[in-house]
């Protein structure tokens, strides 16, 4: 028994069904995928993440965006939407979205049960395709560690960063492991 074929969708139809979704989602090869919703650890989370990088961003050319903003992959076709996006210098958009930024300098992910494979693996190698990008950032939700995928002159180096620890993220941006998650504990 063949399997039947799919639709292979265009960006622009993955972008008309978003304009008028109150859901997002990600788009890939022709597909598109429901994100899921968060739970109130995760949504608490990305609030402590910006929290502690926004005021280290003052006065720099560099903006920290939210899980609104659509990210686009131009090399593999991804659109997504990272859970923060650190984003600098003049925006750059798709070519085919003004509302889809191309040209993140950091991202990051926060894993849940439903994610944390995909983000961990296929995610970033998607995000290691983006020219501008210095590091993709993974925060997991099981245990205290930050898995930071950096570029340097050499190549994409991961790091993991654990309780008692901070996180070096560029030009004095830091950020630490024990203070994002004891904010984000449960009550």
């Amino acid at each position: 028994m063949g399997r039947a074929p799919r639709h292979a969708y265009s960006f622009d139809e993955y972008l008309e069904l978003e304009a008028s979704s109150a859901t997002k989602h990600e788009f890939f090869d022709g597909e598109i995928f429901a994100m899921a919703g968060g739970t109130p650890w995760h949504a608490q989370m990305a609030v402590e993440l910006a929290v502690a990088l926004h005021p280290q961003l003052r006065g720099s050319p560099c903006r920290m965006f939210g899980s609104d903003l659509r990210v686009r992959v131009l090399a593999t076709g991804l659109a997504t939407y990272p859970d923060a996006t650190i984003a600098c210098g003049p925006e750059e958009t798709d070519p085919d979205s003004r509302t889809t930024l191309t040209h993140p300098r950091v991202v990051f992910e926060i894993t849940s049960d439903g994610t944390e494979a995909y983000d961990r693996t296929d995610k970033v190698d998607h995000y290691r395709q983006i020219p501008s990008l210095e590091a993709c950032v993974v925060i997991a939700h099981r245990e205290r560690a930050v898995d930071v995928h950096r570029r340097d002159g050499d190549g994409w180096h991961h790091a993991r960063f654990g309780a008692g620890e901070s996180v070096e993220l560029g030009d004095g941006w830091t950020l630490s492991v024990d203070a994002l998650y004891d904010a984000a504990a449960p009550a």
